[in-house]
Parts: structure tokens; sequence; C-alpha cells
């Protein structure tokens, strides 16, 4: 028999069955209604009537227990018709019999994952009571009333985790007799951040609403000092997502036998949450061209994204790094692993695999566009996950990196982590999995290199603060940031991160350590926040140590750039100079008008300067990066904020410019109020409105939240969010 995910023949010589890659599968292979217990007797001709004796015995019902489970469980608000579980925690099961049981019955459940379930591989789970008591997983009988008996059953805490078939069977006569294959009796299994044993153990319960169940977040985004965000709906409970999850492990052929081991499950979702080299869920694109797709700012959330990926198996189009990690998010909370998305400021990312992030200047002191292959970006989003490393030394278990987002290979696929953050902040570079590339992207030096008229380059400044200044996640229980810098790196240039980074060098990272003459000379460059369409003011401090006074030429280069730093188009250069006096701060304001950037923006909202400037033998240069504000969408709600009740809620938004928008996309959605709706606009000239009512009816209680997002090309970044608490 060839396995459907696997050719015909593929696994001949190699394993005398197919690897079992797919659990949403049929029940195929799984034992007969009636089973003799010769072994020898081929099951496949096994009767399938009643033996005489079975009438004297048999299954009327079996109850799974959802009302009692699903609280115990934290999984009421999967919006599934079957039981959801944690693993390493009692659920109860009710069976009614056709009479009351008597000492000489017996019995036990059989619970099946994937394709030739195995019980040396963990897919095939026999539970036994009474005196036959024993195996993995434990039961016991928690009360019996007449033919109906109420069973304990506590699947071990490490577990497979995904969807199993249940079966009971019964002894009788010369074989077992079985239940018939009933999908309403099909039971998933999760990890469980609530279990000690469990892998994935969350100490903290604040932690655990926050990093299991909370299906809406927060994702930071623009730069430091102008950090601003954007809402995202996880919606891991939201129907058909849960299948959605265990799909996209099936679509990789990952073994259900490892499905149990979270190390593994993690590395194998960061592959498929990208489409490089395996078919994954989502297309990244950093061009300004989203004709095929959607752009990837106009998503709301997660579950459209990963539903559209189920019904069509193809690849999504578009993603960026919030969105790869806010599918991710959605992917791993859903399977119960603790998990929040991250936001590093000034990310490196460096093309040559060392500790330098270098910026080439021409001759003349104006950026060298053309030989700069290493980028910053304003800021890059992955993932946490809280799980236990017993493959690392002590310690270095706890928060760990993940990352979807297409960058590198890590074993052959794009995909990356989990790297421990403790192990990170030590400079430990010698273990599983890409630390050393996730160390990079938060320590790197900043090299400012000239490049003479031979092409010969020479190092002026070296800043090793620009790199990883921020890195922020949402807090708990709150949409404010909380700032985690502290756990992935000391204070710069304290002892302690001397140590580290001298650690990382001996683990083969390549530091920058040009002897530099101290410079007396020094720039700055300060702007206040800025909306979409106002002027920009830059704050140019150049300030002089010396006892002399200074001449400095200095040129100003402002180009729209993509969030990776990229640049998009370049709309400025100007010459100026400027005398600094002996021991002082000369400040000169130079101003960027509306009109000269708009026409370059495109779709980008994120404006790049650099002044570079020369006074005898000193260059000085310094970066500013400036994200335009945009407007915000007015969201309403009215109507009885309760459960199953009728609500409504209103968008509205004008258009602030002097030009019209075209082909508006307006999208809206609310993790257990509604699911996705969508509204498009052909025009909205200057100054006119537009207002939108939908009615929803929430299927959830506690704390909610509904977010819009208006997208076009001209005009991203925009959303409007309404916080409502619904009661029961």
């Amino acid at each position: 028999m060839s396995h459907p995910n696997n050719g015909p023949n593929t696994y001949r010589g190699r394993y005398t069955q197919p690897v079992p890659t797919s659990n949403l599968t049929t029940e195929e292979d799984d034992f007969p209604e009636f089973q003799p217990f010769d072994e020898g007797a081929d099951t496949e001709a096994a009767p399938r009537s009643y033996p005489s004796d079975a009438g004297s015995l048999s299954v009327q019902n079996v109850d799974m227990c959802q009302q009692v489970n699903k609280p115990k469980h934290f999984t009421t608000a999967y919006d599934i018709q079957n039981l959801v579980v944690r693993r390493g925690l009692e659920f109860i099961m009710r069976v009614t019999f056709s009479r009351p049981l008597t000492q000489e019955d017996d019995f036990q459940l059989e619970f099946l994952i994937g394709s030739n379930p195995s019980a040396s591989k963990g897919t095939q789970v026999v539970v036994t009571f009474g005196s036959r008591a024993g195996g993995p997983w434990s039961g016991h009988i928690l009360e019996s009333t007449d033919a109906t008996l109420t069973l304990g059953i506590t699947p071990t805490a490490d577990a497979v985790v995904g969807k199993f078939r249940t079966y009971v069977a019964i002894m009788v006569g010369g074989g077992m007799q079985r239940t018939k294959r009933d999908t309403s009796t099909d039971l998933y299994l999760l990890f469980n951040a609530w279990c000690p044993e469990d892998a994935v153990f969350l100490p903290n319960e604040a932690e655990r609403r926050e990093y299991v169940l909370n299906d809406s977040g927060v994702i930071y985004q623009g730069s430091v000092g102008a950090v601003s965000h954007r809402n995202w709906m996880y919606g891991q409970f939201e129907r058909g997502i849960l299948d959605a999850c265990i799909y996209i492990l099936d679509a990789s052929r990952m073994p259900i036998y490892n499905r149990s081991n979270v190390i593994k499950v993690v590395r194998k979702g960061s592959a498929m949450l990208n489409s490089q080299d395996d078919n994954g869920v989502l297309v990244g694109n950093w061009s300004d061209d989203f004709s095929m797709g959607k752009p990837p700012t106009s998503w709301t959330g997660s579950a459209k994204i990963l539903l559209q990926y189920v019904n069509t198996g193809v690849p999504v189009c578009y993603a960026q790094c919030w969105v790869f990690a806010g599918v991710f998010n959605t992917f791993l909370r859903c399977l119960g692993i603790p998990a929040r998305v991250i936001t590093n400021f000034s990310s490196a990312h460096d093309n040559t695999g060392n500790l330098k992030t270098d910026l080439i200047f021409k001759p003349d002191g104006t950026p060298d566009r053309r030989h700069t292959r290493d980028s910053i970006w304003n800021y890059h989003c992955w993932n946490e996950v809280f799980i236990v490393r017993p493959d690392l030394p002590p310690n270095l278990g706890g928060w760990q990196v993940v990352d979807s987002t297409p960058q590198e290979t890590s074993d052959g696929h794009f995909r990356c982590g989990p790297a421990s953050v403790a192990a990170i902040k030590e400079g430990l570079l010698c273990h599983p999995f890409d630390s050393g590339f996730v160390f990079a992207e938060v320590n790197s030096d900043v090299v400012f290199l000239k490049r003479d008229r031979y092409g010969t380059l020479s190092p002026y400044r070296v800043d090793k603060t620009h790199v990883g200044q921020a890195i922020y996640t949402k807090a708990v229980g709150s949409t404010a940031p909380a700032d985690i810098t502290h756990t992935y790196k000391y204070p710069e240039g304290s002892a302690e991160d001397n140590r580290t980074m001298s650690r990382a060098e001996e683990y083969g990272c390549e530091r920058d350590h040009s002897e530099l003459a101290d410079t007396q000379l020094s720039v700055l460059i300060s702007a206040d926040q800025c909306s979409l369409g106002q002027d920009v003011n830059l704050l140019v401090d150049f300030q002089n140590q010396s006892e002399f006074p200074r001449v400095v030429h200095a040129h100003l280069a402002g180009s729209v750039v993509f969030y990776t730093g990229v640049t998009a188009n370049h709309f400025k250069d100007e010459d100026f100079s400027v005398t600094v006096q002996p021991n002082q701060i000369e400040r000169v304001i130079l101003k960027v008008t509306a009109q000269e950037y708009m026409p370059q923006l495109g779709s980008q909202l994120c404006l790049h300067f650099i002044v570079t400037g020369q006074a005898d033998d000193q260059s000085v240069s310094a970066i500013k990066v400036i994200d335009l504000q945009t407007s915000s969408l007015t969201m309403t709600v009215s109507g009885e904020p309760r459960l199953q009740q009728q609500m409504f809620v209103t968008v509205s938004f004008t258009n602030p410019f002097s030009f019209p928008l075209q082909n508006v996309n307006v999208a809206m959605e609310g993790p257990g109020l509604m699911s996705e709706r969508t509204r498009y606009y052909s025009v909205i000239d200057p100054q006119t409105s537009f207002t939108w009512t939908e009615p929803f009816t929430p299927r959830l209680d506690g704390p909610r939240r509904l977010v819009a997002v208006l997208d076009c090309s001209k005009l991203r970044q925009v959303w409007g969010v309404a916080d409502l608490i619904i009661s029961p």
C-alpha cells in the first residue's frame, strides 16, 4: 500500500511502512470493529458482524463532557465542535454501556493519531482500567452510575500533539469489540503551559493568559524615538484555525511522532510560515508592487491568511516581517505554546556574516549606495517562545527567539531558532539554533567607511550603540510596550558587555577593532514627530570640543526608504557650511518641505536623512530616520455588549489630503466578535468622508477588540480600534 503523502515505493528498503505525516487522515488504518485475540490471525479477514456473545455488553453512548473539560483546560474559546484538551492534565469521559458492568467485564479506551498508529511511537494509546490499569496515559473510574461510567484520563505531559480518534473496546469471547468510528468523539490534544512536566510550562498565570490565551495583540513598528504600533488579531480560537495549524504540519510532511517535541514543532513552524523552499504559508515581498496579492499593510490579522492557505494549498501573497511574526504567533498560541511578538529597533541585516555593518561613503562625503551591501532595518519583528531546553546547559531555557521571516537558511531551510535569549546575552553562540545570526541582529557595530578615489576604504567612525537600540514587546495585560532590551544584552560598554562580546568572538563572530583617533567634532540630528503632508524641520547640532574654531563643509542627503533601510527614492541633496566656535555647539535648522518628499513617497512612510561633514582632517556623520504619522479611522460601537446579542460597529474616515485616494480597501475584524469583513471605495475625494456600519454578534465574553485598516497605493498604515467588554 502506498501512502497518500508518499509516492509509490519511495520508502521501500528504507522503512517497513511509510512514515506517517498526516494527522487529518481518514481512519482507513484503524483497527477493525471486531479484532480476534489471536495475533497470528489475518485481521483483514476478521468478521465484521457481532460474535454471538457480544450482545450481552455493548457501548450505547460516549460523551466527551465538553462542558466540564473545556473550562478546566482553558479551551472554551476554541470555535470547534470537538473536545480540545491540554496534555498532562486529566479530562473526563462518560461511557454508557447496554447494562451495568460486572467483575468479569473488561474494556479499554483507544486513542489513535495519524496513519499506521503504533504504541511504540506514541501514536496508538491504550488506556486500561481496574485490575489491568497501566500504560503511559493513566485512567481510572471516577464514578459508576447504573450502566454509565465516568472515566478520568490523563495524557502524558510529552504526548503527541494533534487530533486523536477515540474508540471504546470491550473484551468479548475470542476478541475485542470496538465502537464504530464517530468523528464527534475525536479530540484535539495541545501543549500545556499550566503543567509543570510539560516542556512549555510557564509558571506565571498572568503570563499564561497573555501568551497563550490572548487572541489580539499589538506589534511595535517605526523607529527609536518615534515608536508606532499596529494592532494584530491573532484569532487562534476562530473556526478552522486549529485544523489549519495541524494542516501546516501535515503539509511539511513532519512525522506525527515528532509532534510531541516542542523544539521540532517550532522549528518546523518557522520554516513553514514562509513559502521559500517548502511551499509554506506566506510569500515575502519587500517591493512597492503588490499587484499579484494583498499589500502586507492591508491585513488585520492571521485568520484570513491561514484559512486562505488551507483552502487553496497555495502560499498567500504578501507578507513582511510583522505579518510573518503575527501569523507565526497565532500558530504557536493555537497549539498551546507560549509565544509573543518582539520588535528589534535598528536591526542589523549583515550580508557578510560578521558583527560589522558597513556603511560606505564617497570621497565627497555623500552615501555610496552602490557599494553598501549591509542594511539596518528600522525595525524587525520576530517571535519568542517559552520552552524548556533539555538539549542546552542549565539556565538557557525560557524565552527563545524563533523567526519565520526568510533571511538566511538554517540546516538547508529558511528558518531561524529556537535560539536561547539567555545564551545571546552571555555570548554563548556555540548552542543551537542560529544564535550567532540573532546575536548580530542586536549587537553589530556600525562602521562608517570613506572610499578614496582609488577605491580604498578607511573607517572614520564606529557606532557601537546604534544597532539593537531597543527591543520591545507588548506588556502583559496592557497595550503599553515592555522594554526587554536587558534580556538580550548588558548595558553598552559595561564589564559584562565586554565579556559577552569577547566570548562571541571566541565562537567566531568577527568584530570591528579599528584604531580611530579621538574626534573632537561630532554631529547629531533631531526632529519632532511629523505627520504625512507636513514639512520636516531637522535640527542639526555640530559640537566642537577643540580649542580652535572649525569650518565644517557638510552635506544633507534625504531619501524615502523601505523599513528595511533600503532606498526607495532619493529626493534631496543639499550642501551647507557651518562655523563652530571652540567648545561650542552650533545648531543648523534644515527645512524639508512636503513638496519635496511627497511625490517620491509611493506607499512608504519613512524618510531617511544622513548628514556628513568634513573639517580639515575630521569626518563626521549622523543618521536620522523619520516615520511619518498618518491619520486614523474612527470606530464607534453601539448596542448592548452581551453574548449572543446583536451589536453594530461604525467605521468613518475623512480624506485630509489635497489629492484623491483611489482603489481604497477597508477591512475590519475582531476575534470572538466578527470574522473579517471588507469594503471597497473606488475614490475618496479630498475632504470627503465615508461611513460604514456592520452588525455583529459576540461569541466570546470578556475584554474584546475590533480593528479596522484602510489601505490604498497612496496611503497605508491607517487604522482604528474599538475596545469593548462583553458580558456573559
